[in-house]
């Protein structure tokens, strides 16, 4: 039999019309998604589909809107749907939780990617470490201060406090950096992992610190902000941006000097992965519980390998 896949973007309010028109696949599994504004999740949704694709599965997307009431909602109405099995990026890894125990207590196995969730019955979790790549991107900072930068440097952080994985990442970054001789940390800035927010406080972040000599920045949007804001305030000569998630204008200004580093992801792996779980469980397989998936930190000597994401 022929199977084919219909990926749909949903908007909130449309939910509740998902049953009708789902095609003829061995399962269907639903991704519960934080937005499709980031590149990142536009990845890592592309990567599920083609795996969908390629198991003869059906997957279809819910777009949060960043509103985790919006994700309950979501689980909540795929449990009565009853689908074979529920894909969660959450954005309040707390608050998801009695959503994920009701789909596992009705027989729907869950997966989380990318944001851990806590201990429960979800039958794993795809994804970095994110506290150990926060630390290797603070032993690498800590690194081209003493080679680069003279062994002093003032650094401050471009968050996203609402995020857990970001909190995660800039936990582990800081534990290292704080630990170095020569080193000052400035403030963190709370970008909410929004762009336009994330612009305004690493303005605000550079308004403060004249003297900052790096931003860290702890997901797309923060990056993003950053990158805008360094280039706003005409501090490419000055201030040097590392951080999370490569896009377009990440690999411009690596081109230009003044983008250091950037740890990039998999996140379309990511999201094949949990396809790949799902549809092994279906079929009455198992998984581990933590599967991870490697990072890269993209620099000038690197960043040609990344180049074609972005043509």
């Amino acid at each position: 039999m022929t199977h084919r896949i219909k990926t749909t973007l949903l908007a909130a309010t449309a939910l509740a019309t998902l049953t009708a028109g789902w095609a003829a696949a061995e399962s269907t599994f639903a991704m519960v998604q934080i937005n499709q504004q980031a590149l990142f999740f536009n990845q890592m949704n592309e990567g599920a589909s083609a795996a969908a694709t390629e198991l003869g599965d059906e997957l279809v997307i819910f777009n949060a809107n960043n509103d985790p009431a919006e994700q309950n909602s979501a689980i909540e109405t795929y449990i009565q749907q009853g689908v074979d099995g529920i894909i969660v990026v959450a954005i309040d890894v707390n608050g998801i939780m009695p959503a994920v125990e009701q789909a596992v207590a009705a027989g729907i196995p869950v997966v989380a990617v990318d944001a851990v969730l806590p201990d429960g019955p979800q039958a794993a979790q795809v994804g970095v470490n994110n506290g150990e790549a926060g630390a290797m991107m603070g032993e690498f900072f800590v690194d081209y201060v003493a080679s680069e930068m003279g062994g002093e440097a003032k650094i401050g952080v471009v968050g996203a406090l609402n995020s857990a994985i970001q909190n995660l990442r800039q936990a582990g970054f800081e534990e290292v950096v704080s630990a170095a001789d020569g080193i000052t940390m400035a403030t963190v800035v709370d970008g909410q992992n929004v762009q336009d927010i994330a612009l305004t406080a690493a303005e605000n972040l550079m308004t403060a610190n004249p003297d900052l000599d790096a931003i860290y920045a702890t997901g797309e949007p923060a990056l993003l902000g950053a990158i805008a804001a360094v280039e706003s305030q005409g501090k490419t000569d000055s201030v040097k941006v590392f951080g999370w998630d490569l896009t377009a204008s990440a690999v411009n200004g690596i081109d230009a000097g003044y983008v250091t580093a950037v740890i990039q992801q998999d996140p379309g792996e990511m999201g094949a992965t949990a396809v790949r779980i799902l549809n092994d469980l279906a079929a009455g397989g198992s998984t581990e519980a933590i599967v991870s998936v490697p990072v890269t930190i993209v620099t000038s000597e690197n960043v040609d390998d990344f180049r074609s994401i972005f043509e």
